[in-house]
């Protein structure tokens, strides 16, 4: 089997490039055009595309456009979850909730600059 990937469909490719590297710790893998970007961050690969841009931006067969936002989501494991926190609200960035603790640990939803959710997570213990 090979790499297993995630594509998040972004409004602006270079708006979403900062927030994942700086914000959240991706490098570029690959940024050949302005419509797409490979990031990778340990063994995740993220894909971001624009709608229209490439075959994965393309309209379905029916009309329907790709579009950015949703329920699912990547979860990104982080030492402080609190300090994470901080450090992205000083950057305004936009959260979905406040943190929530649950059996497993603590979570919350911070949006990129398209409106796809992240899930930062800290584990109990």
């Amino acid at each position: 089997m090979g790499k297993v990937s995630v594509r998040y469909i972004v409004s602006d490719v270079d708006a979403a490039i900062p927030f994942y590297t700086e914000m959240l710790g991706f490098r570029v893998d690959m940024h050949p055009a302005p419509g797409f970007a490979r990031l990778a961050k340990g063994d995740l690969h993220l894909l971001l595309n624009r709608p229209g841009a490439g075959g994965a931006g393309q309209s379905m067969s029916d009309g329907q456009a790709p579009a950015p936002g949703g329920w699912n989501r990547i979860q990104i494991e982080v030492d402080d979850l609190a300090t994470t926190v901080e450090k992205l609200k000083a950057a305004g960035c936009r959260f979905r909730n406040e943190i929530v603790i649950g059996n497993g640990g603590k979570q919350i939803l911070v949006d990129d600059p398209s409106g796809n959710p992240i899930e930062l997570f800290q584990p109990a213990g």
